[in-house]
């Protein structure tokens, strides 16, 4: 059995809150006011997200699926509408659009991991009511061509930036682009809380307060629904964590880009069996996640993970090849691009916790692999 010389985490969570004490601190003023349904922490941290982002409507909610479901229901989206998305996403992409009622529609990506703007193109009928363009690792998708597709055809855009809080393309941060962008505030996501979380970015008025109403049962009033809603609230309990971490956001934001292009660096001399991220101009990713595609990538990841080297596959199969995708009536072959992805793809671990040691560690590892067939 190997004994890694070094341990290289994925997860970050142990460091990043190894000393909880100011926010304990502030759930204690929290609990003294009873304030915990929508209460003021929710607010502060709606605000601090309007300033990060430069958007003029944040609305917080209870999970970045929640975002997307409610989202699409602000937008009109409903039973006998098609909603198409990226087939290499987390499942829920594609299970918010059946939780609004509609059916996904599934489409092969570009080999920057985003989704392909001509496959939406091929894949818009006359159901077509909206795109769901996934910015999938912390890199936003080509915007401009996705939303050229939606004017074409007169559809909505919601934005799944589940990973890409901090991320921006020519500048502008997701929310820019579409109708409503949907932040994840999961445990291992950019701006990240104790639980679940999520956050509706928008720059229209009339969906600002659409979305208020959704997340709270319609309620205009406390006795008055005026639409039918949902419990997607975002808690207070865990508002009171992101306006902690929200704070340390642009250095993590920036460590993270300087790793990536440090690994790029380091990784240059294999690129005969590792080809690093893609980045498209003017795209500046958060990297919430680095992938690489590698040769023999599953034979790599055993010998990282023998090494130290705690990699990750996201995600190893793609939705249309899933159970639920085969019922929609989705076959091997239909995407060809994304099957190959997910036979080549290995998240290798990018934190704002690590240092340039262990980026090298790494990077030494990956060689000494390769190396030992020749």
């Amino acid at each position: 059995m190997i004994t890694a010389a070094r341990q290289v985490s994925y997860s970050y969570l142990d460091r990043e809150f190894a000393d909880p004490s100011a926010i304990l601190a502030d759930i204690a003023a929290l609990a003294a006011t009873g304030d915990f349904t929508l209460g003021y922490p929710v607010r502060e941290f709606e605000e601090r997200v309007r300033a990060f982002t430069g958007l003029p409507h944040a609305v917080g909610m209870a999970s970045g699926t929640d975002a997307l479901t409610l989202a699409l229901m602000a937008v009109g989206v409903g039973h006998g509408d098609e909603v198409i998305t990226a087939t290499n996403s987390f499942v829920a992409s594609a299970g918010a659009i059946r939780m609004a009622g509609a059916t996904p529609v599934l489409v092969d990506v570009a080999d920057d991991y985003l989704i392909d703007p001509q496959a939406v193109e091929r894949a818009v009928t006359q159901r077509t009511k909206a795109i769901i363009p996934v910015h999938l690792t912390g890199s936003l998708a080509d915007m401009p061509a996705v939303m050229d597709v939606a004017r074409r055809h007169g559809l909505y855009v919601v934005e799944d930036a589940a990973q890409a809080m901090g991320a921006t393309l020519h500048g502008d941060h997701a929310g820019s682009w579409g109708d409503v962008a949907c932040i994840s505030l999961h445990p291992l996501k950019m701006l990240n809380v104790w639980g679940d979380g999520g956050i509706c970015l928008t720059q229209f008025a009339e969906l600002d307060q659409r979305l208020r109403l959704l997340r709270n049962h319609g309620l205009e009033t406390r006795d008055d629904a005026v639409l039918f809603g949902a419990n997607g609230r975002l808690s207070s309990l865990q508002a009171v964590v992101a306006n902690r971490v929200i704070r340390g956001l642009p250095q993590a934001v920036a460590t993270r880009r300087a790793h990536a292009a440090y690994l790029d660096g380091a990784l240059a001399d294999l690129r005969e069996h590792v080809r690093t991220p893609v980045v498209r101009p003017g795209s500046k990713p958060s990297y919430a996640t680095y992938i690489v595609r590698a040769e023999r990538r599953d034979e790599l990841k055993a010998y990282l993970i023998a090494h130290g080297v705690d990699a990750k596959i996201h995600y190893p199969k793609p939705i249309h090849l899933q159970t639920v995708g085969r019922d929609l009536g989705y076959r091997t072959g239909d995407m060809p691009e994304a099957e190959r992805q997910a036979d080549e793809i290995l998240t290798l671990p990018l934190n704002e916790y690590l240092d340039t040691s262990d980026l090298d560690y790494m990077a030494a590892q990956v060689r000494a692999f390769y190396q030992g067939d020749k």
